[in-house]
């Protein structure tokens, strides 16, 4: 008897552990990355492919979060996707000529945006555009291609 009741009670504990754990990871991996600026000012960026950016996705140089995604478009002219994004104005002095490159957190994790700092003494403002930038890289065409390259290498 009373070894049925400490299997019980270990059970028991297990399965408060798991919701528990699955709680903090719901609440945890949201996306609702530690971003809050009293003043910000906008800039957009155009892009052929955004693969699953979404908005609220983090804006970061050299590793720190300086902003946050806002919107994400189609432009149906142009056909690209026009990502605007807020940078806290704290951070006023990046380059007008910097690129815009939509990164993924290891692996598989989610995407973001990421600049590159450009060498100009113009800087970005409320209401500029990123000139230069680099679409998102999808797993599955790199997948795919390293499959169809190493199939046609064998000479066949």
């Amino acid at each position: 008897m009373q070894q049925t009741r400490t299997v019980e009670l270990g059970t028991g504990l297990f399965v408060l552990l798991g919701i528990g754990s699955l709680f903090f990871l719901t609440t945890q991996t949201t996306g609702q990355h530690d971003f809050a600026a009293d003043e910000t000012f906008e800039v957009q960026a155009r892009f052929e492919n955004v693969g699953s950016l979404k908005t609220r996705a983090p804006v970061s140089m050299s590793g720190v979060t300086i902003g946050r995604v806002t919107e994400i478009e189609f432009d149906g002219e142009t056909l690209e996707a026009v990502v605007t994004f807020v940078i806290d104005r704290r951070y006023d002095k990046i380059p007008d000529d910097s690129d815009a490159t939509v990164l993924t957190a290891g692996l598989l994790g989610s995407q973001y945006i990421g600049l590159q700092a450009g060498g100009s003494e113009t800087y970005l403002e409320d209401g500029s555009e990123v000139l230069f930038t680099q679409s998102a890289v999808v797993l599955e065409n790199l997948i795919g291609k390293y499959l169809f390259d190493r199939d046609s290498g064998d000479g066949g």
